[in-house]
């Protein structure tokens, strides 16, 4: 049976809307487009819906506008017809009806962040759960204390027990034998790293050893200590060991391909930082192509490293795009289209409207507020007065006429110069909403069942200011 959806929009959007929509090929389903009857489609409240919407006798599903703000399970209970909540930009209901307005699941994955705090022997133990409750809190599932060449960790032990009274699962990570033995001692969960020489450590206590080659790059060194942890009974995970760009990085791929045809189910980890400390490229892309990797492989752990300033967010990052991948890989389907989060400075559609949409649409506009959009061509500005295209915003302000209108004026600046960068950039920009960078800052949660409150300077108006 052919669903029917109704669309809910205003007079702004009906014109653009119906044309998307009817630009849809192979579209199985029918429609109907409501005008609600206000001018902006994010405007329409529950009550207003409420009052106005008749539905359609045989109607499966009503979307709203993307940026509606109200409970939708409360409207679908009032009218007995499921409600769901579209894309913010009309441009994107295309691949939003694709999925037959399914939400993308991003709940599960199936890889282990260990977190390593570098510098663990040189932090008290204070600063040391500090850092590792914001490891945690940005998804690490182990805290990895690393142990720094040449400097005593005497609160080593100490730092163990304490991480593990917070609930958290403890790594540490050593060149040092005598510091992995106290490690282990103290309760440590894993052990970094250790080699066919040096196992029959972790055999001597409950720990899980990370086993990486005796020699750099020998497969068969890394054999033998599987087959010894084996034969002892325990549980391990193999490192081949990812090396950095120009310093064997090719054949390291190369290692962790082998190293899975040799032992299909052996659980392993690599260790991303090589390439995302030690390369100057926005780390969300390397992250992105590793993890891409880690899902073809099976790899279940990674261990990412935050020394340089540019990494700031890996662990966010590692921890979208294994959610990504892992949503994707159960699809069958490329990475594409699932989640913007590693999309931070450039937008796959950072245009939702071609030039001739925004011209149309100041066409109908009748007051004297200002409408700030971009397209291909530069930043569109327009309002009864008229409509304005450029590139360099500045040049805006003489035809503006907020000389003596501080707060507008203020207001005004702070938009076109968002509207620029991100035209500039090729990233998406929404009028009143900050650019989205995906997980490269902290994403705001925006509660869409209320109404957002009024912005500084309309207050400051407001109040006389």
């Amino acid at each position: 049976m052919v669903e029917h959806l109704v669309f809910l929009t205003g007079h702004l959007a009906k014109t653009r809307l119906e044309s998307v929509l009817a630009g849809l090929e192979n579209r199985d389903f029918t429609y109907d487009i409501v005008d609600i009857g206000v001018k902006v489609a994010a405007l329409m409240t529950e009550e207003i819906i409420k009052r106005r919407l008749k539905c359609p006798a045989a109607v499966d599903r009503v979307i709203l506008p993307g940026r509606f703000r109200g409970d939708i399970e409360r409207l679908t209970a009032e009218f007995g017809v499921c409600f769901v909540r579209g894309p913010d930009e009309i441009a994107d209901l295309p691949v939003f009806l694709g999925r037959k307005g399914r939400e993308v699941d991003l709940s599960r994955h199936d890889l282990r962040i260990f977190a390593e705090i570098v510098d663990a022997s040189a932090l008290p133990t204070d600063l040391l759960l500090e850092r590792a409750r914001a490891l945690a809190e940005a998804g690490a599932d182990v805290i990895d204390l690393g142990c720094l060449p040449d400097t005593p960790f005497g609160h080593l032990q100490e730092a163990v027990r304490r991480l593990k009274a917070e609930g958290l699962t403890v790594s540490v990570d050593s060149a040092d034998l005598a510091e992995l033995e106290a490690a282990a001692e103290a309760g440590a969960d894993f052990l970094l790293s250790l080699t066919e020489h040096t196992l029959d450590l972790a055999t001597r206590y409950n720990v899980t050893p990370v086993l990486i080659p005796a020699i750099p790059g020998d497969l068969d060194s890394l054999g033998r200590a599987i087959e010894m942890a084996r034969e002892a009974g325990i549980e391990f995970i193999v490192d081949p060991v990812l090396d950095p760009i120009h310093f064997g990085f090719a054949a390291s791929l190369g290692r962790f391909i082998e190293a899975r045809r040799r032992w299909p189910d052996v659980p392993m980890l690599m260790g991303t930082g090589n390439l995302t400390e030690l390369t100057d490229a926005d780390s969300s892309g390397v992250t992105a192509v590793l993890l891409g990797l880690c899902s073809e492989l099976s790899i279940g752990n990674v261990l990412v490293v935050n020394v340089s300033p540019h990494t700031a967010r890996t662990v966010e990052e590692h921890d979208r795009a294994r959610r990504i991948m892992y949503a994707a890989k159960g699809d069958g389907a490329l990475p594409k289209g699932y989640d913007p989060g590693l999309l931070q400075v450039h937008d796959r559609k950072p245009f939702p409207s071609t030039t001739n949409d925004i011209e149309a649409l100041a066409s109908t506009v009748r007051d004297a507020n200002f409408r700030i959009m971009t397209a291909a061509d530069g930043v569109h500005v327009f309002n009864v007065r008229g409509h304005r295209t450029g590139q360099d915003t500045f040049s805006f302000f003489p035809d503006l006429d907020v000389a003596t209108d501080g707060a507008h004026a203020f207001y005004l600046g702070a938009e076109l110069t968002k509207a620029e960068i991100a035209w500039k950039l090729g990233k998406r920009y929404v009028q009143d909403e900050p650019l989205a960078w995906g997980v490269a800052v902290p994403e705001k949660t925006d509660d869409r069942t209320r109404l957002a409150e009024a912005g500084h300077t309309l207050r400051a108006k407001k109040e006389g200011k």
